[in-house]
């Protein structure tokens, strides 16, 4: 995906952290083009036709790259560990769960963002990623850090289906909408940049007011999903907040002293927002429709607590520059990084390493065995 953009980098003091995603700009980057082949191996020789991507910066693949906003990754270091080292705009060192997994699937080997403006017809018809770093179920997160909002994403599919449509015809386009697994992955930034750190909600709301809302928002998506012809849903659940590397920080700032260790009541609340998006769930699917929950939780807090498992040595603070604060712009080509990204477990102070995905990924694999005999 290619921008005719630049970026100028800076150094920040951590005090301009939250600043970075509040404040929109007019910087633009440039990436490169991917071109891998199709995967032929299908398990379980499944008939799934393509992957369709909703939500925030775990599963954007460069959607970001020519908005105006400073929520973006299309630059070194990011994708030093990606084919080619390309800087894509996915907010990691390399791959991200959903490329594993339609590689898995047999469709592709990565999934490309959907604003690419020179995607071919075949990667259309296998699947795009619609989601947007920064984004989040809640539209006022997403026009705090000026990214695609997911009732926009949910347009840009509309869109889609009729890009679709005038090349192969509305039968075919509606056989492979109800053949294609849709996969959201939305709510960190709900909390973490908005709830947590602005007032905009927390003046009117209730924690739990705040997460019945999202629930809410959460459930018509689905349903707006479920209109456009979806038929096999899988939505991811809230990671253990507390331990992202940024929110440690925010939270031990005025302690320097203080261990950095997991915020257990930001985790806390992430525990209980899946219990109750379960429990939701559960009433959702019908006859011809199925949402499948997929826990990240568990995994990615085993991962924390139990390190060496997995062959990491470094738990609370991100490869790039100090791994305390920097993400995004604050991670760029003026930033020390360490050596071996597969031995921490976050890539930057948010956002996981492509180990860290890998080992998420076989964690959800029996999930996605699930959809794909549906």
């Amino acid at each position: 995906m290619k921008c005719s953009c630049h970026v100028m980098f800076l150094r920040y003091s951590p005090v301009l952290l939250f600043l970075i995603f509040i404040i929109s700009s007019n910087i633009k980057g440039e990436t490169g083009t991917l071109t891998k082949k199709n995967v032929l191996i299908r398990p379980f020789n499944n008939t799934i036709s393509a992957i369709f991507v909703f939500g925030d910066s775990t599963v954007d693949p460069g959607n970001n790259n020519c908005r105006p906003t400073v929520t973006k990754s299309n630059f070194p270091p990011y994708g030093r560990d990606f084919v080619n080292h390309i800087p894509t705009g996915r907010f990691t060192n390399g791959r991200l769960v959903t490329d594993m997994t339609a590689s898995y699937i047999g469709l592709k080997e990565f999934v490309p963002p959907y604003l690419d403006p020179i995607l071919s017809l075949e990667e259309l018809m296998t699947g795009v990623s619609f989601a947007s770093g920064g984004s989040g179920l809640d539209p006022l997160t997403a026009q705090i850090s000026g990214v695609i909002p997911l009732e926009q994403q949910l347009e840009y599919f509309k869109e889609y289906k009729i890009r679709v449509e005038n090349e192969i015809g509305e039968e075919k386009t509606k056989l492979l909408i109800s053949k294609a697994m849709f996969l959201i992955s939305a709510g960190t930034n709900d909390f973490v940049i908005n709830y947590f750190n602005t007032h905009l909600r927390r003046h009117s709301n209730t924690l739990l007011d705040y997460q019945q809302f999202l629930l809410q928002l959460t459930q018509q998506f689905l349903k707006d999903l479920m209109t456009e012809g979806a038929r096999v849903i899988g939505i991811v659940g809230l990671p253990p907040m507390g331990c992202l590397p940024v929110v440690i920080t925010m939270k031990t700032a005025g302690s320097p002293l203080q261990p950095r260790q997991c915020i257990d009541s930001y985790s806390e609340v992430g525990k209980e927002y899946n219990q109750l998006l379960q429990n939701m769930l559960k009433n959702m699917n019908t006859y011809d429709t199925k949402i499948i929950y997929a826990d990240i939780y568990s995994p990615l807090y085993d991962m924390v607590q139990n390190p060496n498992k997995y062959g990491f040595n470094n738990v609370y603070s991100g490869c790039c520059g100090t791994g305390l604060f920097e993400l995004a712009l604050l991670c760029n080509p003026n930033s020390l990084v360490c050596i071996n990204a597969s031995e921490y477990i976050f890539w930057d102070a948010v956002h996981p390493t492509q180990a860290t995905y890998y080992n998420l990924f076989n964690s959800l694999r029996p999930t996605v065995d699930v959809m794909l005999k549906l």
